[in-house]
């Protein structure tokens, strides 16, 4: 009999008593992901490298303690609205919907309590020759002051030897808005390497980006080509090469933060490629979502420890993040989030990992 590509294991509980699961699905030559059904994070994914040695690249916890203490997005399921909403404040139908406001003037991710922080329920597991994982939440009408209540169903998936699959649908009872996103931070060197990622080679497949506000919401302009700019990444540089240069939208997100806007009209096809020199590995990230928000980990301040015991710090990992433009209820002129009852909301991401060949 061959053995299992999927484990599970009892990785933490919360306060009020209820265990939170990880589930392992198997690829191959190593490869594995680890999810939890606490945010339903990505808690762990263990990529090969250019000469076989395996390590976990993306950014987190060993165990349960660090995700309840500290929350900070690590590996995370983002919603209902990923990104940025300004001033916590939208209108739907005639009605003003107002969020809390939990970064600076603005609303973030979901808001005070998020998916992010929520345990989600275990739907299906499927220990076939592609093993995946189903996790459901139902978010009630109401919850963070979003309308309509919104059922959301998230497969994790191993479709290739070195390939995970991401799919989310939702659906509501009343209108509504939605956005979501995986929020895993990368080091393709090693998430407890200590080598920055600022000498990993990214290429992004998109000649526009938004300009944003020093709050980090999109400015009331058409998105900016990206040609002459630090922005340019439709061919591949060092994240890190251009990072420190005198531009004021550098200035605005301390960094790298910001989206850039995909060509997709919700086919799959690929946004990103990151490859980290040292160990040779390659990610390619597909996915069917009309923008990607590029994150240089400008807000990792040394305040907490991940893996390891390490202390996580600014350009320790990046973000790659698939979903809806931020501020997108307040922009008509942004592909919209608005989703009916009778409609489904859909986010396809897949990351594909390979080596570098001599």
């Amino acid at each position: 009999m061959a053995a299992s590509k999927i484990t599970k294991d009892v990785f933490g509980t919360l306060p009020d008593g209820r265990g939170v699961d990880r589930i392992v699905l198997r690829g191959e030559g190593g490869f594995e992901a680890r999810i939890i059904t606490h945010g339903a994070v990505l808690q762990a994914l263990i990529a090969p490298d250019a000469k076989g040695s395996r390590d976990d690249v993306v950014l987190g916890h060993d165990t349960f303690a660090g995700y309840l203490a500290e929350r900070k997005f690590l590996g995370a399921t983002v919603g209902r609205y990923a990104n940025r909403i300004a001033k916590g404040r939208f209108s739907l139908d005639g009605g003003t919907v107002q969020l809390a406001v939990n970064n600076g003037p603005n609303a973030l991710h979901g808001g005070l309590d998020g998916f992010d922080r929520k345990l989600w329920e275990i739907a299906e597991i499927d220990d076939g020759a592609a093993p995946a994982v189903t996790l459901t939440y139902t978010s009630p009408h109401g919850e963070e002051n979003y309308p309509g209540k919104l059922d959301v169903r998230l497969t994790y998936r191993i479709t290739g030897p070195t390939e995970l699959s991401l799919s989310m649908e939702a659906r509501t009872d009343r209108p509504t808005i939605v956005n979501l996103t995986n929020h895993s931070f990368f080091n393709l060197e090693g998430a407890t390497s200590g080598t920055p990622i600022l000498d990993h080679r990214l290429t992004v497949a998109a000649a526009h980006f938004l300009g944003i506000d020093p709050t980090a919401i999109p400015l009331p302009e058409p998105p900016r080509n990206v040609a002459g700019t630090p922005f340019d990444f439709r061919e591949p540089r060092p994240v890190g090469e251009r990072i420190r240069q005198s531009d004021e939208q550098l200035r605005n997100g301390r960094g790298y933060d910001h989206t850039y806007c995909l060509a997709r009209d919700g086919k799959l096809a690929l946004a990103a490629r990151l490859e980290a020199p040292r160990s040779g590995r390659i990610m390619e990230l597909f996915t069917d979502q009309p923008g990607l928000q590029v994150y240089s980990g400008n807000y990792l301040d040394g305040t907490i420890s991940g893996k390891g015991g390490k202390l996580i710090r600014q350009s320790d990992a990046m973000c790659l993040e698939p979903h809806i433009w931020p501020d997108a209820p307040n922009r008509p002129d942004f592909p919209s989030p608005r989703l009916d009852p009778g409609q489904v909301y859909r986010h396809h991401t897949i990351y594909r990992f390979a080596v570098r060949t001599p």
